[in-house]
Order: C-alpha cells, then sequence, then structure tokens
C-alpha cells in the first residue's frame, strides 16, 4: 500500500474510532470531513481494510441513505446488523430506521 493511501486510510479510521455508540456515519460524510469530498469510494475501501483492525467500529460506516453496504465484509451477512442492533440502532432490510436520527456528521461533532 502507498504510504500516502496507508495516511488517507489511518486518517479515516481514525474518525471511525469517534463515532459513539448507537450513531452513524456515511462515507461521505467521512470523505468531506477529511477535505477530499470526492473520496467516498478510498473511504469505503479503507473501511474494507479495517475489520482486522478491533478497535475500528466499522459497522457505524453506511452510505448516505443508511443502507448497510458494506454488510458482505463482515464475518456473516448479519453480522453488521447485529452490532448496530446492540447499540440500539433499528435495521430492517438492510436499511437503518430513523437514519436522520442516528447520523453522526463529524463536520458539525468535530469543529476544529
Amino acid at each position: 500500500m502507498a504510504e500516502q493511501q496507508y495516511k488517507f486510510f489511518e486518517d479515516v479510521w481514525e474518525v471511525v474510532r469517534l463515532i459513539p455508540r448507537g450513531r452513524v456515519t456515511s462515507y461521505g460524510a467521512i470523505a468531506r470531513y477529511l477535505g477530499t469530498a470526492k473520496s467516498s469510494r478510498m473511504v469505503g475501501y479503507a473501511m474494507n481494510a479495517a475489520h482486522a483492525l478491533p478497535d475500528v467500529p466499522a459497522h457505524r460506516v453506511v452510505n448516505r441513505a443508511g443502507v448497510l453496504t458494506g454488510k458482505q465484509h463482515f464475518s456473516t451477512l448479519t453480522r453488521m446488523q447485529e452490532l448496530l442492533e446492540q447499540e440500539g440502532v433499528k435495521v430492517r432490510e438492510d436499511q437503518i430506521i430513523h437514519f436522520e436520527k442516528h447520523f453522526w456528521d463529524p463536520m458539525l461533532e468535530l469543529r476544529l
């Protein structure tokens, strides 16, 4: 992995570590916070690589509509939903119920 890409992944993981229990954010929200608004896909790649890191709550990152698009990267297809529901986030048909209530925007929550 190129050094610059690794640094970006580390930055993504650092933001994800700050997402509180029971809250979720999106790939795009992380990209915007990091000043790379067009890098949502790279945030997704970072999240795919995060599954081996026990301190990165990857289950708290979903797409912009609250859909569990990363579920196939967990140990089972239901594991992402199980982890979210353990934190009080309700999911139906792979979509977070009341997404706006659970959405955590790092641009607002992590003001510099």
